[in-house]
């Protein structure tokens, strides 16, 4: 049996990139940085407010209301979490909660 060109590609090929995936898959999921408290004491609970976007309103100038010390862009991030927003849009008379000082 002879195996072309094409052949020993499929041969060699196939199953060095099946290895790959998979080594690049189990390299993702042991370098997770995501972990879950391992008790109810390693959980905090985030003080907020619940504020109502104003027309004209974005999530840059309710953070600089909310506060003013931090960098916006932190502020804006824990709104986008507390939220569970997918875009960085809000609209006029939606309720958010944002955190307290």
């Amino acid at each position: 049996m002879r195996l072309t060109r094409r052949g020993r590609i499929v041969l060699i090929g196939l199953p060095l990139v099946l290895l790959a995936a998979l080594i690049l898959s189990l390299a993702g999921l042991l370098n997770s940085p995501a972990k879950a408290a391992d008790n109810a004491s390693g959980l905090t609970v985030t003080p907020a407010v619940s504020v109502t976007v104003q027309p004209g309103e974005s999530l840059w100038a309710i953070a600089g209301k909310v506060d003013p010390d931090r960098d916006p862009r932190d502020v804006i991030a824990d709104i986008v979490r507390l939220n569970d927003l997918q875009a960085g849009k809000v609209m006029p008379g939606q309720q958010l909660f944002v955190p307290r000082k």
